[in-house]
């Protein structure tokens, strides 16, 4: 069974975020630090690399529609998405990698 994740991203001063989702979150984590340097994505270019929120899905179709409808509110429900279970914007990258 496959994995999917609709994650959100800021930056070290918490005033962008990012919305995507991907099958390989570390991955993808990686992909958008690396990326910083080229500063070539909206990712890269705002310093969207620290993870504040992710869910999983089993089905490709619900995490897109998630993932769409995310991209399509205001800023105010996007934080508050994140307080429900990040309430302090803790970057949560560390439970990706392990370091945690």
């Amino acid at each position: 069974m496959n994995t999917y994740y609709v994650y959100l991203l800021t930056n070290p001063k918490r005033t962008v975020l990012y919305t995507g989702v991907t099958n390989d979150l570390a991955r993808r984590l990686e992909e958008h630090i690396e990326h910083e340097n080229g500063r070539r994505t909206f990712a890269g270019r705002y310093f969207c690399n620290l993870l504040v929120h992710w869910e999983e899905f089993h089905d490709i179709n619900q995490a897109i529609a998630r993932e769409k409808e995310i991209k399509g509110w205001r800023r105010e429900k996007k934080d508050a998405l994140v307080a429900i279970n990040n309430p302090e914007w803790k970057e949560l990258n560390g439970l990706i990698f392990g370091d945690i």
